[in-house]
């Protein structure tokens, strides 16, 4: 039996429901965010948000490559784990996993028809809250050990709120969707950590000091636990290739240790954890640091996994689409880097992992972005941009995005499609220069389906 049909259908029935990330000019508000509507709803479906540990991760970067290393951790340790993200790269069912699979057509399919009746009961409810129900519904069906919940807006008010967890997480914040969070990092941070819950240990990354500010206040107010990356536990980067990176991470505790360990040049019986990940970039160590420190925060909770399976499951995570290199000669890479902080980061790994590389850029973004501050990051590193946008309804005009290329100086084309701006991208490096795609996640996508579906054209060729 063919299911496609069947799928389209109900995704075309999620998506005729309110769907604030189409929305141009949101405000943030409890009119429009508003949890009450996701409590009626888990209630009458049972509250399956209560039937396993949680792990929940908010943040402005990171968030997803953290919550990816931990649930494949978990998964090393035997559990079954769930692990709900969003947006998705290729196909919406990636947004709800089981060690890693996708939620099958044919169960979305009928766990939505299952549910329709309580749906269509509560009034005004969100694409994105039916979503995240029906993901803490489905990882409860399916008997999992243990879920990873990334937040998909803010925090405060997103719909994954409404679960208790085990461990809070937030990585780390910068400024975006400041037109909704708030236009300072105080006020973005006030509304990621509105996940911290009373007497919940927070796991929290690096942050910049007006940030963590504002996380410490929630925490001692909530008094949660508050765990810090970078003060209660350490990292440091080992060595990288483009296949992967190493690094140590320690206690605090274990300082001691650790300076006898470095004095001895590292021929003490004693060594810091030692970990191995493909996530390529320096904010990808920080990351890792982070996930460990939760998993590390997570067992003290009960939810055992040991060093081993932690680093076995560190190696073997897979978070697509985040510097995301799928050629050598010449390089391609995927990056869905989308606000100031994220391409300044990129701009970062490519000096690290190519330096003195010519770069052509494909870039499309989302109007409500900082276009302008990720040009001043991106843009002193790029020979030239090709300027195309994905089918998402808030993606710019290509045309004013050469406009603004324009502004810096920097040479730019215009593509209407991201099939046309790959292929002119890979005309124009020319075999030399690194071919780079920023600017949006949806974009990321799209050139990502473009790129396997022209190297299938081509093996089909030959």
């Amino acid at each position: 039996m063919n299911i496609e049909p069947e799928y389209q259908e109900t995704l075309d029935y999620l998506y005729k429901f309110i769907d604030y990330s189409l929305v141009r000019n949101l405000r943030y508000s409890p009119e429009k965010f508003d949890l009450g509507r996701m409590y009626d709803f888990v209630n009458i479906i049972g509250n399956p948000e209560r039937s396993y540990p949680i792990l929940h991760v908010a943040g402005t970067k990171g968030k997803g490559s953290v919550a990816a290393l931990c649930a494949s951790a978990l998964e090393a340790a035997g559990y079954q784990v769930g692990l709900y993200t969003s947006p998705h790269l290729t196909d919406f069912a990636e947004r709800m996993r089981i060690n890693g699979q996708p939620i099958p057509h044919q169960d979305l399919v009928a766990i939505v028809e299952d549910t329709k009746t309580k749906i269509e009961s509560i009034p005004e409810l969100t694409t994105f809250e039916i979503t995240t129900a029906l993901a803490f519904h489905y990882f409860r069906m399916q008997g999992v050990d243990a879920a990873v919940f990334e937040v998909g807006l803010g925090g405060r008010l997103d719909p994954t709120n409404v679960a208790i967890p085990t461990v809070s997480v937030i990585t780390s914040i910068s400024y975006d969707h400041t037109q909704i969070l708030g236009e300072t990092l105080a006020q973005i941070a006030s509304e990621k950590a509105g996940i911290i819950k009373p007497s919940v240990p927070v796991v929290v990354a690096p942050q910049k000091d007006e940030a963590f500010t504002m996380i410490e206040r929630a925490a001692e107010q909530e008094k949660a636990p508050l765990v810090r990356v970078g003060r209660d536990y350490l990292f440091s980067p080992l060595s990288h290739s483009l296949e992967n990176q190493t690094l140590l991470v320690w206690s605090a505790s274990e300082q001691a240790l650790l300076d006898a360990y470095i004095e001895s040049g590292g021929v003490q019986e004693w060594e810091p954890t030692r970990l191995t990940i493909p996530l390529l970039g320096y904010h990808q160590v920080e990351n890792a640091a982070t996930a460990y420190a939760a998993l590390r925060t997570a067992r003290d909770q009960g939810l055992q996994v040991s060093e081993e399976e932690i680093r076995r499951g560190f190696r073997t995570a897979s978070w697509p689409g985040r510097f995301e290199i799928i050629q050598r000669h010449p390089p391609v890479i995927i990056d869905s880097a989308h606000n100031r902080d994220s391409a300044l980061k990129l701009r970062l790994a490519l000096d690290d992992y190519f330096p003195g590389h010519p770069v052509v850029m494909i870039f499309g973004a989302s109007e409500d972005k900082d276009i302008h501050g990720m040009f001043s990051e991106l843009l002193p590193r790029v020979s030239r941009v090709v300027a195309t946008r994905s089918i998402h309804p808030r993606a710019v005009d290509p045309e004013k995005l050469v406009e603004m290329a324009h502004q810096f100086g920097c040479p730019a084309v215009v593509t209407e499609s991201v099939e046309a701006a790959l292929e002119e991208a890979l005309r124009l490096a020319e075999k030399e220069a690194v071919v780079l795609v920023a600017g949006s996640i949806f974009v990321a996508a799209g050139i990502r389906d473009a790129w396997y579906e022209r190297l299938q054209i081509l093996g089909n060729r030959s």
